[in-house]
């Protein structure tokens, strides 16, 4: 017996409408902006210092108390993805929102958003997001690829992509400008 998925099922799904207004998104990297920023890092090269041909990128961390209203929508958005297109497990927030500013000649290469050994990550990602906080014409390039070359989306100002953490994907370089985006995870129980 072959089983196929149900047509209704998708790994990858934009947002056709925005999450959030302009004046929103504003008051994100404001948010953002005011948090402890640091470089984001992603591996060590043999020299013993951060590998700069993965990622290049400043990241800062929003604490829930200080973003609810956002929170609570994304959530809310989230569950209802997962049960129009995922259908994964006991999902629920689990990780602080992540903003991220690229400054031109920012990128982040090839990755996946979860780990393998699922010890080190109770619970296990399994949905990720990405939100465009920046207007179009404020960067240039800076795109998100999904699975392969090719597959590229460029979401606009207020909108989102959720995906399978497993789904390999990349921040392609910004050629112009400054892209800034607010990334979340969300999690479950391992897959059964």
């Amino acid at each position: 017996m072959i089983v196929t998925e149900p047509k209704w099922k998708a790994y990858i799904v934009t947002t056709n409408e925005p999450v959030f207004t302009p004046e929103q998104c504003q008051e994100i990297i404001k948010i953002g902006r005011e948090q402890p920023k640091q470089n984001a890092q992603v591996g060590i090269n043999k020299n013993g210092e951060v590998d700069l041909k993965k990622r290049t990128s400043d990241i800062s961390w929003i604490p829930f108390d200080k973003a609810i209203p956002m929170y609570s929508l994304i959530e809310e958005l989230m569950l209802k993805i997962n049960n129009n297109h995922f259908g994964f497990e006991g999902m629920k927030l689990t990780e602080q929102a992540q903003y991220t500013e690229y400054q031109s000649g920012g990128f982040y290469d090839w990755h996946v958003d979860n780990d393998v050994v699922f010890e080190k990550e109770p619970p296990v990602r399994k949905i990720s997001m990405t939100l465009a906080l920046s207007p179009d014409d404020e960067y240039e390039g800076g795109g998100l690829e999904l699975m392969e070359n090719g597959k590229f989306v460029r979401p606009k100002q207020g909108h989102a992509i959720f995906f399978a953490s497993f789904c390999r994907h990349r921040a392609v370089e910004v050629t112009r400008g400054v892209r800034r985006s607010l990334v979340m995870w969300f999690g479950g129980p391992p897959f059964k």
